[in-house]
């Protein structure tokens, strides 16, 4: 009997991440995509997936949090067996580290990210 694939919540919102969604499918992933965190997050609580893998970006402007995955992680944090990968821009290190004291994100990737990078670790969570 095969094993059922894992399941994957791709949230995406740099469009050159758009391509990673096949890539996780390579991986044997079943795999959701959504753009928008916000949809992201009831998507988190329906399907308590597997593993998510989510674009970080900080802006200054934000009134009541950091970035915009507060939301999504906190969601995600009672789901012990599901595991984090954050996507990021290097600039934004110092927002990610604030943002890490305070939720679990169980791996980080630089961007550009390689498919090499990705493999490695998602290879880890099959």
């Amino acid at each position: 009997m095969t094993p059922q694939p894992k399941s994957l919540l791709a949230v995406i919102e740099f469009i050159t991440h758009g391509r990673l969604p096949d890539l996780y499918k390579q991986l044997g992933f079943e795999v959701t995509t959504e753009w928008r965190v916000r949809k992201a997050v009831s998507l988190v609580r329906k399907l308590k997936p597997d593993v998510i893998v989510a674009d970080f970006y900080f802006q200054s402007d934000f009134r009541d949090r950091l970035s915009n995955l507060e939301s999504l992680l906190a969601t995600a944090q009672p789901f012990k067996d599901t595991r984090i990968l954050v996507l990021y821009d290097p600039q934004d290190t110092h927002a990610l580290d604030r943002v890490r004291e305070r939720m679990r994100i169980d791996a980080v990737l630089p961007t550009p990210v390689s498919d090499e990078a990705i493999k490695a670790v998602l290879n880890e969570w099959r």
